[in-house]
């Protein structure tokens, strides 16, 4: 990858990394993000639209910080940890990420049985129960490589993209207003209730397992082994990375902008559920396939998800800990954790004690996001590690500054819900 390419080829070069910044950005629009971002706009408007941009700022500089260190060491970040921390910090961390990657999983398997109930009638048990089969999908797509996957990755994001923009088109949004809620406000802090669903919205945007994910596949794509060629591969990548990432963001932000427009300002402000909103929009927007597309695309989301959350998995535990399993045992024993307390809450409170779980979820997630974070700034910040591509002291000033806030915001959450 030299300085001359022509123009064809440096879009070729950049589609060529966008696949697995796709990835990645699939883990920023699961399911999880469907509840809060539908709690977040039925109940305070567009506000929390500034929370969901500046997940989504944070998200694109650590990424890019991945990018970094994937391609300047060729180590991903769980090896990178086993291979600069003690066994004692590896163990802690590994175990945290795999809480993290089961409460991502959990919100996987909510959603997808609650499209499957919203669109064949299928009851929340049993849709629940079915979403273990994705193993053997996983299974034979993991056998012919990362191509397939990531096709079928950018397949279904291309229709979760294209049922929103028509939910959007039916939704008729006050975009004056809409641009208001991209400026962040006080209340978003003082407000209890805004600060918890806006935790959840950062914890379902950076999600801890994308930061090992991103800095493994990564460094497996062709790029030159000279410094000018690693140079011209973290340009690219991050290129692609955005890219992915600014899809991920209008989908986001739909999904807020469809409640807020479609709910609170329609009086509905205490829609919380992912059902309520499905059976709702047909009503309010007045056509049955604003329903139906809704639930589409919160299925392809669902099986998207999936796709990806195997795949960190794998990443995190042979890094961490140098344990090989084979792919459908690791993603049998993953899902198996999560369906379980999905079951147990689907039969015991129904489907409002799922969403209740959908939104926790992405609150562990985002409790979790520290401990990955520390250590790629770290990592990326040192010399010693990354030679050349050591972090500026201005980038490496941002990469503290963004961790200082997403610890901060966890810390008050965290004594909110204590005290």
């Amino acid at each position: 990858m030299g300085g001359n390419q022509t123009l064809s080829q440096k879009l070729k070069t950049v589609l060529m990394f966008t696949a697995p910044g796709l990835m990645v950005a699939v883990g920023y629009m699961d399911p999880g993000n469907w509840a809060t971002d539908i709690e977040g706009g039925a109940k305070f408007g567009y506000t929390l639209l500034s929370v969901i941009f500046l997940s989504n700022i944070f998200a694109m500089f650590l990424q890019h910080l991945c990018i970094k260190l994937g391609i300047a060491t060729g180590l991903d970040l769980a090896q990178s940890c086993r291979a600069h921390y003690s066994k004692p910090v590896n163990f802690t961390l590994w175990i945290l990420c795999e809480i993290a990657i089961t409460a991502c999983d959990l919100a996987e398997v909510i959603g997808t049985a609650i499209a499957l109930n919203l669109l064949f009638g299928i009851p929340l048990v049993w849709g629940i129960v079915i979403t273990g089969i994705d193993v053997l999908l996983i299974l034979m797509l993991q056998r012919k490589g990362f191509r397939p996957i990531e096709i079928i990755v950018a397949a279904l994001m291309f229709i979760i993209l294209m049922c929103f923009g028509y939910e959007l088109f039916l939704s008729k949004p006050d975009w004056k207003a809409v641009s208001e809620g991209i400026v962040p406000t006080r209340e978003i802090y003082q407000n209890r209730e805004m600060l918890y669903i806006g935790i959840g919205i950062l914890g379902a945007t950076v999600m801890p397992h994308n930061l090992y994910l991103h800095s493994h596949i990564i460094y497996h794509k062709k790029y030159g082994k000279t410094e000018a060629g690693k140079k011209s591969a973290i340009k690219y990548a991050t290129w692609g990375s955005n890219i992915a990432l600014i899809i991920a963001l209008f989908i986001n932000s739909a999904i807020l902008i469809v409640a807020a427009s479609t709910f609170h300002f329609g009086g509905h402000t205490g829609v919380a559920e992912i059902q309520d909103a499905y059976l709702m929009l047909g009503n309010i927007l007045d056509s049955k396939w604003a329903s139906i597309v809704f639930g589409v695309a919160l299925l392809a989301s669902g099986l998207n998800s999936t796709l990806t959350g195997t795949l960190a998995g794998q990443i995190v535990m042979e890094g961490f800990m140098h344990i090989r399993l084979k792919p459908w045992l690791r993603r049998l024993l993953t899902r198996l954790i999560a369906i379980v307390p999905a079951l147990i809450v689907a039969i015991i409170y129904g489907e409002s004690g799922t969403n209740e779980l959908l939104i926790l979820s992405q609150v562990i997630l985002s409790m979790q996001l520290s401990f990955a974070v520390v250590p790629l700034v770290q990592f990326t910040g040192s010399g010693k590690i990354m030679g050349v591509f050591k972090n500026s002291r201005m980038k490496q000033a941002v990469a503290i500054i963004i961790t200082a806030i997403i610890i901060i915001l966890n810390l008050i959450l965290l004594l909110q819900i204590l005290f």
